[in-house]
């Protein structure tokens, strides 16, 4: 009896001893309830983005200019016109203000400019409701008569889109360079640590305006220009990585083997870097969704009629200085700071994961 208790306990040692540093991360990130919400929220946003075309109530393009700057739950009268075209900029609908009479096939209705007009029944849809349908939108329109809630949902692709892309090109760029520094050292390092400096001395938001006034607007320049000034910090990681890392024993004896320099960076030394990058991964993936917003409202990054929560905030703001239809701005605001500090959570639960000197 003995003896099978100290099998069975030899094996269970054995188990736990060959699980991987993944395996005790995840664990201890479970544990963290802040980062789990962050997690959540996350994968909610994510699943909001890719089922936009299927949750939005419109087309986040469409303009009814008669239902322009409405309040939060505004209600629309609207004929449904025939073979409409739904993906279309062009408004599917014919906004009615009130039905003045029915007459055979046709029908008269006041328009929002208190003339008489004659629609052909023939040329509109028959609804549950009638011949008229009514149309609910939940958080307002904006200037241009748009659905505030669709473009809400649109602009959850762009920021993650831009955040999730941007910062692919700064950790690819970061681990490239930050690698070569530690791995060779001498004067590579010298190199690199220059152009890290240089990168370092300009704001991240004056650089990547910069960027993108020579690159021109549009949604892969705001890609390259936010890449291109967030890999310094994921550089500086991965140097300090391969200087404590180069010199331990399972390197020397790659080396030892006959490992080329590329099998020893890439099979050896990168996966041990790669906790703190994802750590800062994570907090780069939240600069670049605010400097994504902060490009948008300047005019520089996502151009119209895309819809963009930073563009948004900028066709809302000043609604707030004249005290009505405030949550043009504020919407896209919460959204911004909503996703920002799932993403912090994130960062810090991750950071915590990932710490060898917590316990499992």
């Amino acid at each position: 009896m003995e003896v099978e208790t100290a099998v069975v306990a030899d094996s269970i040692l054995q188990e736990e001893q060959s699980k991987s540093l993944w395996h005790y991360s995840w664990k201890r990130l479970k544990r963290n309830k802040l980062a789990m919400t962050g997690l959540v929220t996350l994968c909610i946003l994510i699943f909001i983005a890719l089922t936009a075309p299927l949750i939005a109530p419109f087309n986040p393009n469409m303009q009814i200019l008669e239902y322009s700057a409405k309040e939060i739950n505004f209600k629309g009268t609207v004929f449904v016109k025939k073979d409409a075209d739904t993906d279309s900029d062009e408004a599917s609908y014919i906004p009615v203000k009130r039905i003045i009479r029915e007459s055979g096939s046709e029908i008269v209705y006041m328009d929002f400019i208190d003339n008489e007009v004659t629609v052909n029944k023939d040329d509109i849809e028959e609804t549950s409701e009638g011949w008229t349908k009514t149309l609910t939108y939940y958080l307002g329109t904006d200037r241009f008569g748009r659905d505030v809630l669709s473009r809400l949902i649109y602009g959850s692709r762009v920021s993650l889109t831009v955040g999730l892309v941007s910062e692919s090109i700064a950790i690819f760029l970061g681990l490239i360079l930050g690698a070569i520094a530690g791995f060779y050292r001498g004067k590579v390092d010298v190199a690199v640590m220059w152009l890290v400096n240089v990168i370092f001395a300009f704001p991240a938001i004056l650089l990547i305006i910069a960027l993108s006034v020579v690159l021109g607007k549009g949604l892969w320049q705001a890609f390259i220009a936010i890449g291109l000034t967030g890999w310094v910090d994921i550089a500086r990681i991965v140097r300090g990585q391969f200087f404590s890392l180069r010199e331990t024993e399972f390197v020397e004896a790659t080396k030892a083997i006959g490992f080329n320099s590329v099998r020893v960076i890439t099979r050896h030394i990168l996966p041990n870097c790669m906790g703190p990058v994802i750590v800062t991964g994570t907090v780069g993936l939240a600069s670049a969704i605010i400097f994504e917003a902060s490009l948008s409202f300047l005019g520089l990054g996502v151009q119209p009629p895309t819809a963009s929560w930073g563009q948004m905030i900028f066709d809302g703001y000043k609604y707030i200085v004249v005290g009505t239809n405030w949550g043009l701005a504020v919407f896209p605001s919460i959204a911004i700071m909503l996703t920002v500090f799932a993403v912090n959570l994130l960062g810090d639960g991750l950071r915590d994961a990932f710490d060898p000197k917590l316990k499992r």
